[in-house]
């Protein structure tokens, strides 16, 4: 099964246009093509990105609760909705 392309219109300066089917040229793919794979590769990127951000989080947050009880911080911090 493909995967059905929306056509989308983008603006792009001269010399980006230039460099772009320079490139395609050189790898003999159409414009679209090498952009779509340029989105691809971004996307990727981006997932990586937020699971380093994760993994980071993690890391700094390890073993907060080691001098305290986070059930008993709830507990108070409830209260003071009442």
């Amino acid at each position: 099964m493909s995967k059905r392309l929306v056509r989308t219109v983008i603006n792009l300066e001269a010399k980006q246009k230039a460099w772009l089917d320079s490139k395609a040229a050189q790898r003999r793919v159409s414009r679209a093509s090498l952009i779509r794979q340029a989105v691809s590769e971004y996307q990727v990127k981006e997932r990586r990105g937020s699971d380093v951000s994760l993994h980071q989080a993690l890391e700094q947050t390890s073993g907060i609760w080691r001098s305290g009880d986070g059930l008993e911080y709830q507990v108070r911090i409830r209260k003071e909705w009442q």
